[in-house]
C-alpha cells in the first residue's frame, strides 16, 4: 500500500468518523421530535459558490462569515461550527480530487500535513497569545508584501519561482516550519490558503502542487473539529445542510478550472488570491481596532 493510498484512506476514515457522529446527532434530535428543516435554494446556493472560491485558494470562511451576517441566516455563536462542520466534506472531497489527480512528493506532503496539524494542536497556546489583531495585520502585511514580489516577478524584474513538485531539502526544513505555524494560525480563524500558495510558490514549487498539501491540512482539521463541533451542538442544522450539499458540485467545478488553467494563468490566479487575503485582513485588523477604540 502506497503512502498516498495510506493518506486517503485516512481522509476518508475522518470523513466517515464525522458523518456517523452527524447521523448520530440528528437520530437523537428525531426521537426527542426535534427536526431540522430542509435546506433552501439561498443556503445551496451559498454552499456551491462559497466552496467553489475555496477551491481557488481564496478560503471560504471569511465569505460565509459575511453572508450568513448579512442574510440573518446563521446565530453569530453557532457560524464557527456551522462553516467547519458544513464544509468539512467540501474540503475532504477537494483534498481527495486534488491528491489524486495532482503530481507531488508523497512524503513531503505527508510530513507537511502532519506538522500542520501538529501546530494547530500544540502551537495554539503559544499563538492565542497574541492579539488576533496583530495576526491579522501581520499576515496581511507579509502578503501584500508578498503580492509585490509576484507582480515583480511576473514583470521579469524579480527570479520567478514555482516549477517543481518537490521541495529542495533547504526549502522543505523551511516549509515545514511555515506549514507548523499555519496550522497554529488556523486556530485564530486565518486561513492557510493563500500564504500556503505564496510561500510555497516563492519557494520554488509549482502553485498546482501546492493545492493538495493545503487542502489535506484543511480536511483532516475540519473532520476532527468538525465531529467536537457536532458533538457540542455548536452549529445550524439547514445551514449546514446546504453548505455540504451545494459546496461539494461546487468544489468538482472548480477543480476542473484549475486543472485546466496554464501555469501563467494559475500564478495570476494565486496574485489575485493573496491580494484578496491581504486586504481582507488588514480591512479586519484595522476594524478590530477602530472597534476597541469606540
Amino acid at each position: 500500500m502506497t503512502l498516498v493510498r495510506i493518506l486517503l484512506g485516512a481522509l476518508v476514515a475522518t470523513g466517515l468518523l464525522l458523518v456517523v457522529r452527524w447521523s448520530m446527532a440528528t437520530r437523537c434530535e428525531a426521537a426527542r421530535g426535534v427536526g431540522g428543516a430542509a435546506p433552501t435554494p439561498l443556503d445551496l446556493l451559498i454552499g456551491f459558490v462559497t466552496n467553489f472560491f475555496d477551491t481557488l485558494g481564496i478560503g471560504s470562511f471569511a465569505t460565509t462569515t459575511a453572508i450568513f451576517r448579512l442574510f440573518r441566516l446563521v446565530p453569530d455563536e453557532l457560524i464557527p461550527g456551522t462553516i467547519i462542520v458544513g464544509d468539512a466534506l467540501a474540503v475532504l472531497t477537494q483534498a481527495l480530487l486534488f491528491i489524486s489527480i495532482v503530481a507531488v512528493d508523497p512524503w513531503q506532503m505527508t510530513a507537511l500535513i502532519v506538522v500542520c496539524i501538529a501546530g494547530g494542536w500544540i502551537g495554539a497556546g503559544i499563538v492565542t497569545s497574541l492579539s488576533r489583531r496583530a495576526v491579522q495585520l501581520g499576515m496581511g502585511g507579509a502578503l501584500l508584501i508578498a503580492a509585490v514580489f509576484m507582480v515583480l516577478s511576473m514583470l521579469g524584474r524579480f527570479p520567478v519561482g514555482g516549477t517543481a513538485l518537490a521541495f529542495t531539502p533547504r526549502a522543505f526544513a523551511l516549509a515545514l516550519v511555515v506549514n507548523f505555524v499555519l496550522g497554529a494560525l488556523l486556530t485564530l480563524g486565518v486561513g492557510n490558503y493563500a500564504p500556503s500558495l505564496v510561500v510555497f510558490s516563492l519557494l520554488g514549487m509549482d502553485p498546482t502542487v501546492a493545492f493538495p498539501i493545503m487542502m489535506g491540512s484543511g480536511a483532516f482539521v475540519a473532520t476532527t473539529a468538525g465531529v467536537r463541533f457536532v458533538g457540542a451542538g455548536r452549529f445550524h442544522r439547514r445551514a449546514v445542510l446546504g453548505l455540504t450539499a451545494g459546496g461539494i458540485p461546487g468544489v468538482v467545478a472548480a477543480v476542473w478550472l484549475v486543472k485546466s488553467l496554464s501555469l501563467a494563468a494559475l500564478r495570476g490566479l494565486v496574485l489575485v488570491v493573496v491580494a484578496y487575503a491581504s486586504i481582507t485582513l488588514l480591512r479586519a485588523g484595522m476594524q478590530s481596532g477602530a472597534d476597541r477604540r469606540g
